[in-house]
């Protein structure tokens, strides 16, 4: 595989916006690990190697426990999770698939404000935005590449 464009080099303009974005979570009142979590779940859905990467490195600077990250996948199945990360996992794979049914908003609601749940989805679309541009453009070379932190 090689890269198509260097979206990061030629789409700066374009990019602005999703750092910007990017900014204004990191000053939300959503815990750090909490949008690692859910960053790195997302990325594991859309099959994006480079912000795997990016967010396994990131999380664990943040504290977060490698088994769970290796459990992440199946965390249904597992005893690692509290209910608010659960609602938060379950609202990220929801919104991912453009299929948010009631019961999954009832449990997230339970868990999160009104603002907090905003900014939760934020996370989710502006990850899932994320992860087509590596997929669509594709560059190889930069999985590895990341150092935690990199970015802010």
């Amino acid at each position: 595989m090689e890269q198509r464009i260097n979206y990061q080099q030629k789409g700066q303009n374009a990019l602005k916006t999703l750092f910007g974005i990017g900014a204004y979570l990191k000053k939300s009142t959503l815990e750090p690990k909490l949008q690692e979590l859910v960053l790195f779940r997302v990325s594991q859905i859309n099959g994006c190697a480079y912000c795997l990467d990016m967010h396994s490195k990131d999380a664990l600077a943040h504290g977060e426990d490698a088994q769970r990250l290796f459990t992440l996948n199946a965390w249904r199945e597992t005893p690692f999770f509290s209910d608010r990360e659960r609602a938060a996992l379950a609202w990220a794979e929801a919104v991912t698939a453009c299929q948010v049914p009631d019961t999954t908003y009832s449990r997230v609601k339970e868990q999160f404000t009104e603002e907090e749940l905003i900014d939760l989805t934020l996370v989710v679309t502006t990850i899932n935005t994320w992860n087509r541009f590596n997929i669509a453009f594709n560059n190889p070379e930069a999985v590895g590449t990341y150092r935690a932190g990199q970015f802010g």
